[in-house]
């Protein structure tokens, strides 16, 4: 490989590590996630674990790989409610590797910024759903200082779903906002973002299967010569409930996307699991 070919990788490479908050992007949530879960719903009272596995290449030159994995997202859906709506808690804390392939050979990974979550779902009859979340995420001082993986300051995010579920549809559109942060230190420095994700599914009997999509945009620049990147993904789910464990596989790909390099092809798998619920009361006949 040519000198101006190897500087333009390592160019490239750095851009994107330097916005690798995470899944390269600004968003710390990443674009996608949530799609095939129905966000805007109440769950019935429990506790749930789930599973988010995803892996994805971009066609950067060479090429991008980004693995992320939250191995416990953990939902207590409590028997209380404010103003209606169903109190909910949830913590995650996710893990991501980002490696650039040879010649650069660069290969970063750690722990993500945790993520602490109040929910508030309300269920508005005949199908219809709405639910609001407030989350914060926990700074990391990652020891990978600007190219890490995590930000070494606490953000915010607020997140907007309705969901529409009758006779086996899960239709749900998703609206995430989340803080940034200038600033001249490394891990300091991190944008405004937008993400959406879109889900139309239809269940028969055990099956679910149907189209998703989603996209993401910066919203500020956090510091000189940033590249704002946006992007919008297109894809197809397929999920299987097992009784215990309700499992959903989805292959997405970009259509388009502006300051990444590449079009980024991802596999994920949302595996949701039961670990409580309160018995069912027991029925007492009437005396007479």
């Amino acid at each position: 490989m040519k000198l101006n070919q190897i500087a333009g990788a390592m160019t490239t490479a750095g851009l994107l590590l330097l916005n690798a908050g995470n899944a390269l992007a600004g968003s710390e949530l990443p674009p996608g996630v949530s799609t095939g879960l129905a966000l805007g719903a109440p769950l019935p009272e429990g506790v749930y674990d789930v599973t988010i596995p995803t892996w994805g290449s971009r066609s950067t030159n060479p090429a991008t790989d980004v693995g992320a994995l939250v191995p416990a997202w953990l939902i207590w859906a409590t028997p209380y409610h404010i103003l209606g709506g169903q109190v909910g808690l949830a913590v995650a804390t996710p893990v991501a590797q980002v490696s650039i392939d040879n010649p650069v050979g660069l290969n970063k990974s750690g722990v993500m910024n945790p993520l602490l979550e109040l929910r508030l779902k309300w269920d508005l009859g005949n199908g219809f759903n709405f639910g609001i979340h407030e989350d914060v995420y926990l700074p990391v001082d990652s020891e990978l200082t600007n190219i890490g993986v995590s930000y070494n300051f606490a953000s915010f995010m607020q997140i907007a779903s309705f969901s529409y579920l009758k006779d086996g549809w899960n239709l749900t559109a998703t609206a995430v906002y989340g803080t940034g942060r200038s600033g001249n230190r490394p891990g300091y420095n991190a944008p405004e973002w937008f993400n959406y994700d879109l889900t139309a599914t239809k269940t028969f009997g055990k099956w679910e299967v149907g189209p998703i999509a989603y996209g993401s945009t910066d919203l500020s620049s956090p510091h000189a010569g940033y590249l704002r990147q946006s992007q919008f993904a297109v894809g197809g789910l397929v999920g299987y409930n097992f009784g215990p464990v309700d499992v959903q596989l989805k292959l997405t790909r970009d259509i388009c996307q502006s300051n990444y390099g590449g079009y980024d092809t991802r596999f994920w798998s949302n595996i949701i699991f039961a670990i409580w619920n309160p018995p069912a009361p027991t029925t007492v006949a009437a005396k007479y």
